[in-house]
């Protein structure tokens, strides 16, 4: 043991586990009002179900020995799970510190299906996604899998957190459907200062996210926490140039996008590159999300929040820039393409495509399943009305004595999906 690793890792365990309520403020100032204690919730219930889906059984089958697929059954129901040393911190400590990442990327995919998806059915889908492809995904990665063997460079998580989650935001979106009113009305953020406070506090948690990932409290970590720094302040400014050539005003919203897409893409290569390549990488990492935003404003497709443009675009392009800066001058670990090793892109690309397809695949899988116990949609009633409502009895923002009061643009809403509903009936 090492006290100063052990006090580091209690920290960043910490700083790791405010995120999950950092996203639930991002994500609750981007929705309408009469949807924000759900949406909130849906990251907040990720506290609960995929916390403890990862320590009976999660954890097990990403960390334990089994095989280059998937750890075995040896650390279920924590089970040798104790205080003995892994590496210089505690085994229980490591456990609880890799458990705040399951619970945050499971919370990452209710980004695209917030507004329309019934609250139990999610429930259900993250408690059983933990295990069945977060845990997986991570072994492959991070537990002595087929791509560590191989020898893919993920830090923190750009491809086992972002890409995964970004993958799994899709189908759901797909599978789910679009809101009812999407592409008919503006559907703005009713809180942008949520907006602004929750991307400070993930930004503030990330940087136990990532220079946590170090495991100790040593060179690398300070590396990984000034890259942390360094990458998504790039990051901004290229977004907030971007803004101006294309609109002529920076947007605050953007500004807070802006900085979770570089703090996304610098997370696979936090530990891996040089100060210098993380504000290159932070920079060339705002192009892709930024315009893949505007392409996903323009097509049908329903990711309420922009789940796969800023984590899967973002997440993408940081796994594959990680194999274009990594520097052995500096972590020890591997060159990419500017130090002479150009394999390494093909093994990053390999790692994006094989997390890609069997979070796609086996979300697929599961949304289906539980289709077919659980209803996946919100009724058009409800929908209309709000999901703080019918889901969870409450309101955001009550008014008078507690009374809700229907405002005349809900009041129009409820008319045109009775309409709607109606018309779909007679048909």
């Amino acid at each position: 043991m090492n006290n100063a690793d052990v006090a580091w890792m209690l920290v960043s365990t910490a700083l790791v586990l405010l995120m999950t309520p950092a996203l639930a403020f991002f994500y609750g100032g981007l929705v309408r009002s009469k949807n924000a204690l759900n949406t909130m919730m849906m990251s907040f219930i990720s506290l609960g179900f995929a916390g403890v889906a990862w320590a009976l059984l999660g954890y097990s089958l990403a960390f334990a020995p089994g095989t280059s697929l998937v750890g075995g059954l040896s650390f279920g129901l924590l089970k040798g799970v104790t205080l003995d040393p892994q590496g210089t911190i505690p085994h229980v400590l490591f456990m609880a510190f890799q458990g705040t990442f399951a619970v945050i990327t499971a919370a990452l995919i209710s980004g695209a299906i917030v507004e329309r998806m019934r609250f139990g059915a999610y429930i259900a889908f993250i408690t059983l996604w933990v295990l069945a492809v977060y845990a997986p995904v991570a072994h492959w990665v991070w537990g002595g899998g087929w791509l560590a063997q191989m020898g893919a460079l993920d830090f923190a998580g750009g491809t086992v957190v972002h890409v995964n989650a970004a993958a799994a935001a899709l189908v759901a979106s797909v599978v789910v459907g679009p809101r009812f009113d999407h592409g008919r009305q503006a559907m703005l953020p009713h809180n942008v200062p949520f907006v602004l406070l929750g991307a400070g506090l993930l930004w503030f948690g990330w940087f136990g996210f990532n220079a946590g990932s170090a495991l100790s409290a040593n060179a690398i970590a300070g590396l990984a926490f000034t890259n942390t720094m360094l990458a998504p302040m790039a990051t901004l400014v290229a977004w907030t140039l971007l803004d101006v050539v294309r609109t002529g005003r920076v947007t605050a919203v953007g500004g807070a996008t802006a900085i979770v897409v570089g703090l996304v893409a610098i997370t696979p290569a936090a530990g891996y590159i040089s100060p210098t390549s993380s504000l290159l990488l932070g920079g060339l990492a705002a192009i892709p999300s930024y315009f893949a935003i505007q392409f996903r404003a323009r097509t049908r497709l329903d990711d309420s929040l922009d789940v796969v443009a800023a984590h899967g675009v973002g997440g993408t392009v940081g796994a594959l820039l990680t194999g274009v800066f990594a520097d052995k001058a500096w972590s020890g670990a591997a060159n990419g393409l500017l130090g002479g090793n150009a394999a390494q892109i093909g093994i990053q690309a390999a790692g994006i495509g094989a997390a890609l397809v069997y979070s796609a695949v086996m979300t697929l899988v599961l949304l289906k399943l539980i289709g077919l116990v659980l209803p996946l949609r919100a009724t058009s009633r409800d929908e209309a009305l709000g999901l703080d409502v019918s889901d969870h009895g409450e309101e955001a923002y009550a008014e008078g004595d507690g009374a809700i009061l229907i405002s005349p643009d809900l009041l129009r809403e409820v008319v045109a999906t009775a309409a709607v509903s109606t018309e779909g009936s007679r048909a």
